[in-house]
């Protein structure tokens, strides 16, 4: 996964300075800076609400509300497994499970070691580590589950040994 630079409040200014034209700006500027920092930063509540004339807790109910928001740096890798019913049938709920016997959590759920992390139910990141697992239904890849997408690349016909490789190249131990 690509590295980050540490949150800039003139960066984050000069990217809403630069979106704030735009109608429904608010996604957009969000957008933007997860992209630029790697996360939302709380830091940029008041100002995202100074410049699109919201309340804070507009703005902060719109970071909470859409769970790819990250409020804190990302992990060094993210997979996002598929749980619906194709890679289902074709065995991902057997690697969630082996996940689970190597102490990583999915969707934030489960024994972790402390070295991962998932989202929950209130979208929390602020304890992000080496590696997140996320639930995702479909990546389009049906006739080759179980598939998962990790640091963007599609992987499919994921098996446990290749799924241990993957969190093992991230810096967890199994």
């Amino acid at each position: 996964m690509t590295g980050y630079p540490a949150w800039d409040q003139d960066s984050a200014r000069s990217i809403i300075a630069g979106l704030v034209h735009l109608e429904g700006a608010a996604l957009p500027i969000l957008h933007a800076l997860q992209e630029e920092f790697g996360h939302v930063d709380a830091q940029v509540v008041p100002l995202l609400a100074d410049a699109l004339n919201l309340s804070r807790a507009e703005v902060h109910g719109t970071i909470s509300f859409y769970h790819d928001f990250r409020t804190s740096p990302p992990p060094r890798r993210v997979i996002k497994l598929c749980r619906a019913e194709a890679c289902q049938a074709l065995g991902c709920e057997a690697l969630v499970h082996d996940l689970a016997h190597r102490g990583i959590a999915v969707d934030g759920h489960g024994h972790a070691h402390g070295h991962t992390h998932g989202p929950d139910c209130g979208h929390d990141h602020s304890h992000a580590a080496d590696i997140a697992v996320e639930t995702v239904y479909c990546l389009g890849n049906c006739a080759l589950g179980p598939s998962a997408l990790i640091d963007g690349e599609l992987i499919g016909r994921l098996d446990s040994d290749r799924l241990a490789e993957l969190c093992t190249d991230a810096g967890v131990r199994s």
